[in-house]
């Protein structure tokens, strides 16, 4: 599921787009905020889809050394250690998994050489070859098999890497976060499961969607008042010259310390300090540090910030 980082890091990106245009349609970049939540879940959907590519490139090769007009004994006694996993088996017949595969846009079936590629591959891999000639069994040790592979091989793999970039700017945001979600999904397997539950996108409870929504409409609507308050504190630099990610850094956290109140101010001035590190300058994270040990204290002080809950009133 999406954690609070991930949402951060969904409207940073968002909001960038947004302020780098000459004049930009709030009502649109919201959709595409939301869209791009979707192309996440797609993603999540296809790296669960590409296990069951090459559990059927296994059976398709099985059937191709039967059918040659003069078949080897090892064509005619095959080894299907693999097609039998018990894991790649429910991945297989998985009507969530084939449903979700349907609407994807990341098809693994529009690009089969790619994936005969990456099959061909995952059987030179020591992993594979061991788990083949092993003489344990069982729905653990077939678990562990598939996880291993996922971990090891498939979410490494540059040309799995190289097609997911293709399909959008943000991959490499997302990817680590999907692969863990798919790590868990593959973990929650039960011996007995006929199907696949997928985690949700969304935390329960929490309202991850408003939370969502509501830090990019509330940046928005208060930028042109932040941005006055981030002046009053760059006497020495214009406003025009801070960098476009740094500004908008600095919006989303006053919007974050000012609005929800069930976030501490510490987690709110540590995580953006922390996206100032990675998608900005190297001096952004020390620039949106100083900015916000400026304002934050002094909207406490003027009792503009009020956060409720345990541990969170100061």
């Amino acid at each position: 599921m999406l954690n609070r980082r991930h949402i951060r890091i969904k409207v940073l990106q968002i909001l960038f787009a947004y302020y780098n245009e000459e004049k930009p349609d709030a009502a649109r970049y919201e959709k595409m905020l939301f869209e791009s939540v979707d192309r996440f879940r797609e993603l999540y959907i296809s790296l669960m889809g590409i296990m069951v590519e090459m559990h059927q490139l296994a059976i398709e090769k099985i059937e191709m050394g039967m059918q040659k007009r003069l078949p080897s004994h090892e064509d005619l006694h095959p080894n299907t250690r693999f097609v039998t996993n018990e894991i790649l088996r429910i991945l297989a017949h998985s009507r969530s998994l084939a449903e979700g595969m349907k609407y994807n846009h990341l098809k693994w079936t529009d690009n089969p050489e790619l994936v005969k590629k990456i099959f061909k591959g995952l059987m030179e891999t020591e992993d594979y070859q061991e788990y083949m000639q092993a003489t344990e069994r069982g729905f653990e040790y077939d678990k562990e098999l598939v996880l291993r592979i996922f971990k090891k091989f498939i979410i490494n793999h540059e040309d799995i890497q190289e097609f997911m970039e293709d399909q959008g700017i943000y991959w490499n945001d997302d990817l680590d976060l999907a692969a863990s979600m798919v790590l868990r999904t593959i973990k929650s397997i039960k011996a007995n499961d006929e199907d696949v539950n997928f985690l949700p996108l969304w935390k329960d409870g929490d309202d991850e969607e408003g939370y969502c929504r509501n830090l990019f409409r509330k940046t928005l609507a208060m930028g042109t008042d932040h941005e006055k308050e981030i002046s009053g504190y760059t006497k020495n630099w214009e406003v025009e010259r801070i960098a476009t990610m740094d500004m908008v850094i600095l919006k989303m956290a006053l919007t974050e310390a000012l609005f929800f109140e069930n976030i501490p101010v510490k987690v709110t001035m540590n995580e953006y300090i922390e996206l100032a590190k990675y998608y900005s300058t190297p001096k952004s994270a020390q620039f949106v540090n100083g900015i916000l040990d400026q304002v934050i204290p002094k909207w406490q002080k003027e009792g503009k910030i009020k956060k409720v809950g345990r541990g969170l009133i100061e």
